[in-house]
């Protein structure tokens, strides 16, 4: 991604999209999520720090303006790096 939409565009497009919200969620430094699951959809973009992300038993590590995807009920786990983290995501509800 070249440039960061601002998160009320990002929040525009992700509506437009059929997603029913849109956030910003900002992680403390260190956070560790063991695997758990989500009960919606999710389409984020990382805003600022780092994060690695695991599923299906692959860690990828995540930097501002690199994006994920998650489907509803899919394992995975999360960790924030020393600054930690703020991603925006676009939540799409069962």
């Amino acid at each position: 991604m070249d440039k960061l939409p601002t998160f009320e565009e990002f929040r525009a497009q992700a509506l437009a999209r059929g997603f029913d919200e849109a956030l910003e969620r900002s992680w403390k430094p260190g956070t560790v999520l063991e695997t758990h699951t989500h009960p919606f959809d999710a389409d984020a973009v990382v805003v600022a720090g780092e994060m690695w992300l695991g599923e299906n038993g692959v860690e990828r590590r995540l930097v501002p303006g690199d994006t994920f995807q998650l489907a509803a009920g899919t394992p995975h786990t999360e960790r924030y790096g020393d600054a930690g983290a703020v991603y925006w995501v676009a939540r799409r509800n069962a």
